[in-house]
C-alpha cells in the first residue's frame, strides 16, 4: 500500500513539473524530432511545429545568424535555439537571467537528439536583448 502511494505521489509530482515548450523545425529534419523526444523524456511537454520560415523565426527571436541551431524553441518566455542540453535549459529557467534566451549553434555531434559521439564540451551562448553580442552562458 505504501509503495502505491509513493508511486502515485511521484507521478503527480512529475506532472506538476512539466514545462510547456513550442519547437519550430524544418519539416524534413529528423534530429529535431529526436531533440523533442529527449525533452519529453526529461519532463517537458513539447509541441512541434514544422515550418519553412525557421531562419526568420530565429532572427526575429534575436538569435544572430552565426549562432543559429537547426531548430528554435520557445519556453517560458525564452528562446532556446539548437540542441541545448536539458541541464542548461533548466538552469536558464531557474536563474531567469535578463536575456532573450540561449543557443547551441550548428548541429554538434553527440548533442541531445543528434547522432554520433560527443568530441568535446558544448558551449551554449546567450541570446542577448537589443542585438548585443552573445556571451558564454554554459559549457557542458
Amino acid at each position: 500500500m505504501m509503495t502505491t502511494l509513493l508511486l502515485a505521489g511521484g507521478v503527480a509530482a512529475k506532472a506538476e513539473e512539466a514545462v510547456e515548450a513550442t519547437l519550430y523545425k524544418n519539416p524534413q529534419c529528423g534530429c529535431c524530432e529526436g531533440y523533442a523526444d529527449y525533452l519529453r523524456e526529461n519532463g517537458f511537454e513539447v509541441e512541434v511545429k514544422p515550418t519553412n520560415d525557421l531562419t526568420r523565426i530565429s532572427r526575429e527571436a534575436g538569435v544572430p545568424k552565426d549562432f543559429q541551431g537547426c531548430h528554435t524553441m520557445f519556453v517560458d518566455g525564452y528562446v532556446v535555439d539548437g540542441h541545448v542540453p536539458v541541464a542548461t535549459v533548466r538552469k536558464l529557467l531557474s536563474e531567469r537571467p535578463d536575456i532573450a534566451g540561449v543557443t547551441l549553434p550548428g548541429m554538434p555531434l553527440g548533442s541531445p537528439g543528434m547522432g554520433g559521439e560527443k568530441t568535446g564540451p558544448f558551449t551554449v551562448y546567450t541570446v542577448r536583448k537589443g542585438g548585443k553580442p552573445p556571451t558564454v552562458f554554459a559549457t557542458e
